[in-house]
């Protein structure tokens, strides 16, 4: 009897509540005001940060001779097997850098790294965008076993909002039919709550920014 009208009770209260429904209205809503206390720190560092943080590895460089000297010394390591690019500003660094590559979409299955750009870098969360419109394609930031990206400073953006505004000025609003952010290298924890590095993408990610902002 005394669960019978505690449950009337709440059934009373429920009943009342959807007749007196509140006549108030909404104010207006504030979406482009950040939720986030901005940082003081430079974009760089910040990106830097929160990279590391989700276990990125992060190579800043000066300028691209010094991009050239940091990739030729990362990649001599045999663990990285055969290297993978399609993108023609990044062949052209390789190629002054002595270091050969694939290039073929059919040998991308051969490659454990692949070398890749990106279309902006989201300081806040330490994470890369890229898209479709990339002549890297889709599958070459997920198939081997590691991605360096090369990114430049004036591809930072704060928030994630900023670099969206930004891929669709860059492509006139006519959006990638892929947009993907990639935080960190692969990794989960379904399987048994065990964590896998490397589940559905790379096991290792790195970002070579090279430094083409002029300083003030």
């Amino acid at each position: 009897m005394e669960d019978s009208t505690s449950r009337e009770k709440i059934l009373k209260k429920v009943r009342a509540a959807l007749i007196n429904k509140s006549r108030l209205e909404p104010g207006a809503i504030d979406f482009e005001s950040n939720i986030y206390a901005e940082s003081k720190e430079p974009l760089e560092l910040v990106f830097a940060q929160q990279f590391s943080d989700v276990g990125g590895n992060f190579i800043f460089c000066e300028n691209d001779e010094d991009f050239i000297y940091n990739i030729g010394a990362l990649t001599s390591d045999e663990s990285f097997g055969k290297l993978w690019c399609a993108e023609t500003e990044l062949q052209d660094l390789l190629k002054q850098a002595n270091i050969p590559f694939l290039s073929e979409n059919a040998e991308l299955e051969q490659a454990g790294t692949s070398i890749t750009g990106c279309e902006f870098l989201i300081a806040r969360t330490g994470s890369i965008l890229i898209s479709s419109k990339q002549l890297s394609g889709r599958r070459s930031a997920v198939f081997p076993t590691q991605h360096i990206v090369m990114s430049r400073t004036s591809q930072l953006k704060m928030h994630m909002k900023d670099a969206l505004k930004a891929v669709k000025a860059k492509y006139n609003n006519q959006m990638p039919s892929m947009v993907s952010v990639i935080t960190g290298p692969s990794r989960t924890a379904d399987i048994e709550k065990t964590l896998i590095q490397g589940a559905h993408g790379p096991k290792e990610i790195y970002v070579f920014m090279i430094d083409d902002v002029p300083a003030e």
